[in-house]
């Protein structure tokens, strides 16, 4: 099973994302943590990005095209993965496309979720008050850059899932709990109609070959 997680930044896409893996044995592939890494190595790649997220702006398409590549190829991906926080622009959804059909690998479903700009201040800034190891770029100040970006460069991905008719939304203001159980309803619901076209309609299908 292969996802896309998206959402403003705090909206609890790590959180679920952790959930979706326990759940269905697949890998979280977060572009941010992969920057973040970068960043920590102090590669090349990592001090050329760092100023740019302390800003909260976006790496350029082509640097993070080619991080999802390699991530890709590597071998605990082929039971599957969740894209957490990529794509965050149209270009790069088209990009990604070209990349997937290249890789001959397909996404199964894209979950949004929703939630209000003031609860993402709040749950910034009880992220910042409760853990010492606070990052750069959790500040109301930088957040609300954040969102400003998302809102855009990311929201035309509304319509493009739609159209794709893959885009799932979900209401993240509610409890966590909720919201797991929300996305799972949606993944559940698709993986069990798979089950009933194997179990029912193949086997039709070869009765009505042998007759």
């Amino acid at each position: 099973m292969n996802l896309i997680l998206f959402g403003p930044p705090g909206a609890g896409k790590g959180t679920q994302s952790k959930m979706l893996i326990d759940k269905f044995n697949i890998v979280q592939i977060s572009t941010g943590d992969m920057l973040r890494d970068e960043v920590k190595s102090q590669s090349d790649l990592g001090k050329s990005a760092k100023s740019i997220m302390d800003r909260g702006d976006l790496i350029s398409d082509e640097i993070i095209i080619s991080m999802i590549k390699k991530r890709l190829l590597m071998s605990d991906c082929k039971n599957g993965f969740i894209l957490d926080g990529f794509p965050r622009t149209l270009n790069q959804a088209l990009e990604l496309e070209a990349l997937l059909e290249d890789l001959k690998i397909k996404i199964d479903h894209v979950i949004q979720i929703e939630v209000d700009e003031n609860l993402l201040l709040e749950r910034i800034n009880k992220r910042a008050t409760e853990n010492e190891n606070i990052r750069n770029d959790d500040n109301s100040l930088i957040l609300k850059n954040r969102i400003k970006v998302y809102k855009k460069d990311t929201m035309p991905l509304i319509e493009y899932f739609k159209n794709q008719k893959k885009l799932n939304t979900i209401n993240g203001m509610q409890i966590i709990e909720k919201v797991s159980q929300d996305i799972l309803k949606i993944l559940w619901l698709f993986k069990n109609i798979d089950c009933i076209f194997v179990k029912i309609i193949i086997p039709d299908l070869f009765r009505l070959d042998r007759s």
